[in-house]
């Protein structure tokens, strides 16, 4: 069997599972809350799965392992923010949330406020955060096909971009949360099984010897001690320094922020699941990035990662399925044949089950908050909320993909720190105020919301990423007045502070009776399940 052939059947294959577990999950839908929530009957266990699933996306699995295979110990950096990012959400969101919200961010920002503008505020935010984070996955798709295909055509990766995201919008119209649920615990269990995979026989090539692995990559690169010392990335001059630092806080705080993170939370029973789901989810997380090790530095070893090869032209996106292809075997070989397709399909599996978590968002939040309640101020039935939802998923999945194509040269990993950035900017602060300040408002809500997500995606747009360099979108143009790659270190204070700043100035009346309430609800559970049975 050739190589071409094997790989178009596992793609078969995991396209398939996917999309069985979506017709079987449709027939259990009967309402608003299983199309959002998935009935709530998730364990805290299952939930943990589908949680690690998410959040393992395409930019982990195939961006950090490249950014850790071109700059060593700086591309390491990557993972660390991104685990420890994973102590806030346990600390200050998970349990939290689930007991005082039901399908939305915005079901617990709008528990004590006026609803319309602080959903609307909220809705917004929820799309940008999620369309950011579903061009690094789709972007990955494209280079991922492209690779296992021998298709180096840009009509090929547009195509393989087309191809997932009616994919993505299949698995959100006809599966819901519960589909989308369950494909991301299969996508989690292939993922962390073709990973140790890999990073056995990575160190297998090495006796099992770290220090070993690590001086080969370290030769191999050209780059001596360097590779695994900061700066070769972030430490060349103070503005690069700043831009780690500012990376940094988007990964940390980001993680609390991020939507289709946030909904998962409410897909459990009870606030004790909620718990168990984060340390689950920290678990096997923990155990992927540090296994990100592995690859990153055995792509390093192993692959030649100079300019102008096959892995630094792809921005790292192709480390990990060209690391399997060489401690399979290498190329032309069936075992390293074998094991480009199974690392390729697993990847292809992340994606999809990333991209339909974060459609589902994005719709259930056009539907539930837009819909519902601003346009039709609570009158909505819940067939038409759902249909709404639907509806929604299209649009979203064709802005995603008109976005994804002209974003193929960015790394996916980087375009994934941005949607941290945005989600740190303009969620959290919000959301940290309304568990926590009393004197909190709507004009405080939507002021952070709206600050921090203009101040972050302006800021972007006048980035280096956008214009003035070699990897930016716009080649040919230059207006990056902002030196920084990601704005994290000044749009998340922003954030906080224009929060602050519509909270003083407003006149509204106070709301402490109600914020008791949501404080009691939130740390206590009591009327949750009131909530529930809504």
């Amino acid at each position: 069997m050739s190589s071409d052939t094997l790989t178009a059947i596992l793609f078969i294959g995991v396209v398939l599972i996917t999309i069985g577990i979506t017709f079987w999950a449709s027939r259990q839908n009967k309402g608003t809350a299983d199309f959002y929530a998935a009935g709530r009957s998730f364990s805290g266990f299952q939930n943990g799965m589908a949680i690690s699933g998410d959040y393992m996306s395409a930019a982990s699995f195939l961006g950090i392992s490249g950014a850790i295979a071109l700059y060593g110990y700086d591309g390491f950096l990557y993972s660390i923010g991104f685990l420890v990012a994973w102590l806030v959400a346990l600390l200050l969101v998970a349990e939290l949330l689930r007991n005082s919200g039901r399908y939305t961010m915005a079901d617990q920002l709008a528990y004590r406020m006026r609803q319309r503008p602080v959903r609307t505020a909220a809705s917004t935010s929820t799309v940008v955060v999620s369309i950011f984070y579903l061009l690094a996955q789709m972007v990955g798709a494209g280079a991922l096909v492209a690779l296992l295909l021998g298709a180096d055509s840009q009509a090929a990766k547009d195509f393989t971009i087309v191809g997932v995201g009616l994919l993505m919008v299949f698995y959100v119209t006809v599966g819901g949360m519960k589909g989308t649920t369950w494909v991301q615990i299969v996508k989690a269990v292939l993922l962390m099984g073709g990973t140790i995979l890999i990073t056995i026989l990575v160190l297998a090539k090495f006796n099992f010897n770290i220090s070993d692995l690590l001086g080969a990559a370290a030769a191999n690169t050209g780059k001596g001690d360097a590779f695994l010392q900061p700066g070769l990335k972030y430490g060349i001059d103070t503005t690069s320094k700043i831009d780690f630092l500012s990376l940094g806080l988007a990964l940390v705080l980001g993680t609390a922020g991020l939507p289709h993170i946030l909904i998962r939370f409410y897909t459990v029973p009870s606030a004790k699941a909620a718990r168990t789901s984060v340390l689950w989810a920290i678990g096997l997380i923990g155990a992927f990035y540090l296994m990100t090790l592995a690859l990153g530095f055995g792509a390093a070893a192993l692959l030649d990662t100079s300019a102008g090869s096959a892995v630094a032209a792809s921005g790292g996106n192709l480390a990990s399925p060209l690391l399997a292809e060489a401690v399979g075997g290498g190329d032309g070989t069936t075992g390293g044949a074998v094991l480009l397709a199974l690392i390729s399909a697993v990847a292809f599996a992340t994606i999809l089950a990333v991209v339909a978590g974060l459609t589902l968002t994005s719709a259930s939040s056009v539907a539930h908050d837009l819909y519902a309640t601003v346009f039709k101020r609570g009158a909505a039935t819940e067939r038409d909320e759902v249909r709404v939802a639907r509806i929604s998923a299209f649009f979203i999945g064709g802005i995603a993909i008109a976005l994804a194509i002209p974003a193929q040269k960015l790394n996916i990993a980087f375009l994934v720190a941005l949607a941290f950035a945005v989600a740190a900017s303009a969620n959290l602060p919000s959301l940290i105020y309304n568990l926590f300040w009393r004197r909190f408002n709507t004009r405080g809500a939507t002021w952070a919301i709206y600050g921090g997500l203009i101040s972050s995606v302006g800021l972007v747009f006048f980035s280096p990423v956008v214009s003035g360099s070699e990897t930016a979108l716009f080649t040919s143009h230059d207006w990056s007045y902002f030196p920084l790659s990601n704005p994290g270190i000044i749009s998340i204070p922003l954030g906080f502070f224009f929060g602050w700043l519509g909270t003083v100035t407003s006149q509204e009346p106070d709301t402490a009776a109600r914020f008791t309430e949501l404080e009691v609800r939130a740390f206590t559970g009591a009327g949750a399940e009131q909530a529930v049975r809504h």
